[in-house]
């Protein structure tokens, strides 16, 4: 049974306290399916890096839907639901491969590379008896299409025909650093897949959050990845929705951050690596940043962590649990020791990465802890000020958090009470 969204649901325009039942309400979370996953937004879907050849194709999910993006034998790129236009059986059943057509296991209706229905078994029927009626028409018969746009080859998709364009949805904040990234050809280097039993939102919540990352990861502290007491910016577009953290090694003094941490075990001057080789990479980048998170509303995370970056997709898989989807990259240009470098610091992040592995934890236990609690309790999201969403240049900030919730209740329509908490 739903919670009741009055006015005094959201309890602070400033999005600065959120209601526990955001990650617990059965019926926000039916209405999330329908306004931010099939609503106006580009929900990311994949790289053209991994449907470069024509026939290529990968299952990839808006929200809880299963759909197919294939590079058809024209080069075009195209995306359909998988999910046959017969009785609605899942078509395509291996995550990635090649074909130019697909046929449903069930009653082997046939379907092109774009989706169009091609062939129905007994469509005329079997001695002059049954089959399809005369006026059935294959063509009005195909795979529910969807929009496609990509940028800087990651590709996105939308249900809904008033999605802006995908570059006007990014915007000029979120680009040049999409271009910083993405500044040549790209290749796949590896996957992850891993499930958290958290909320969908918690992780959209933990990668927009700079105040946890200096006090949960010992390995970001201990080893000069990634400190408060760093050069840091966070930035957001118009919407609030898509965000950058970044921390770069420049302007760092060791009494900062020798008080920063005094009585904290987090910073541990005692330990080392035993393979210092480890982070003995060539930067790809020469403007110093260590640690860059970007997040695109609502379920894509680009994240560069020393030399290593990856795609992150945030697939729900109900109230409590998600599927977090790992695409490592490196660039085509690599020589085979970058690439080996890249493959060593993989091990930062991922599901038993150095550093992720916490994430996944902190997770599971607050939503441990929401259930438990009465849904009209609320979080605190406060560090870094109250009022105005903005921009700022600090790392002991959750302005991003609030951020993402201000464009989430006003992507679900929750009404928010006017004064401030």
């Amino acid at each position: 049974m739903g919670i009741e969204m009055t006015s005094n649901f959201w309890p602070a325009e400033d999005s600065s306290r959120i209601p526990y039942a955001v990650f617990t309400d059965p019926e926000l979370y039916a209405r999330e399916s329908k306004r931010l996953f099939a609503g106006p937004h580009w929900n990311y879907l994949c790289l053209d890096a991994e449907i470069r050849d024509p026939g290529q194709y990968v299952v990839s999910y808006i929200g809880e839907r299963q759909v197919v993006v294939q590079r058809t034998e024209d080069g075009d790129v195209v995306a359909f639901l998988n999910s046959c236009a017969h009785r609605g059986a899942q078509l395509v059943r291996r995550m990635r491969g090649t074909a130019t057509s697909h046929t449903c296991a069930y009653h082997q209706w046939c379907f092109s590379d774009r989706g169009d229905l091609l062939g129905v078994p007994q469509q005329r029927g079997v001695k002059g008896q049954g089959g399809m009626p005369k006026d059935f028409d294959k063509s009005k018969h195909g795979l529910r299409r969807i929009r496609v746009e990509s940028y800087k080859g990651l590709v996105f998709g939308t249900f809904s025909d008033e999605t802006p364009p995908l570059y006007d949805y990014l915007g000029p904040k979120i680009r040049p650093e999409i271009d910083r990234i993405f500044d040549r050809p790209v290749k796949v280097l590896g996957y992850y897949r891993q499930v958290i039993p958290a909320n969908w939102k918690l992780y959209l919540e933990n990668v927009k959050d700079p105040y946890h990352a200096g006090l949960l990861h010992l390995f970001h502290v201990t080893f000069g990845i990634y400190r408060p007491t760093m050069s840091g910016r966070v930035t957001m577009d118009e919407s609030k929705g898509h965000s950058v953290l970044r921390t770069a090694d420049i302007d760092e003094e060791q009494a900062d951050v020798n008080s920063t941490y005094a009585g904290i075990d987090k910073y541990r001057t005692d330990y080392s690596l035993r393979d210092p080789s480890l982070f003995d990479v060539k930067p790809d980048y020469d403007d110093k940043v260590t640690n860059m998170i970007m997040t695109i509303f609502p379920n894509l995370m680009l994240g560069q962590v020393a030399n290593t970056f990856q795609t992150r997709h945030v697939r729900p898989k109900g109230l409590n649990e998600f599927e977090l989807y790992w695409t490592y990259l490196g660039f085509e240009d690599d020589d085979a020791e970058a690439t080996e470098g890249k493959l060593r610091q993989s091990n930062f992040v991922g599901p038993a990465g150095y550093i992720s592995l916490e994430d996944g934890e902190a997770g599971r236990l607050v939503q441990s802890g929401v259930n438990r609690r009465e849904p009209d309790n609320c979080s605190t999201v406060q560090m870094g000020g109250r009022g105005a969403i903005e921009d700022q240049d600090t790392l002991a900030t959750e302005v991003a958090v609030r951020g993402f919730w201000k464009c989430y209740s006003e992507a679900m329509g929750l009404a928010r009470a006017q004064e401030q908490a």
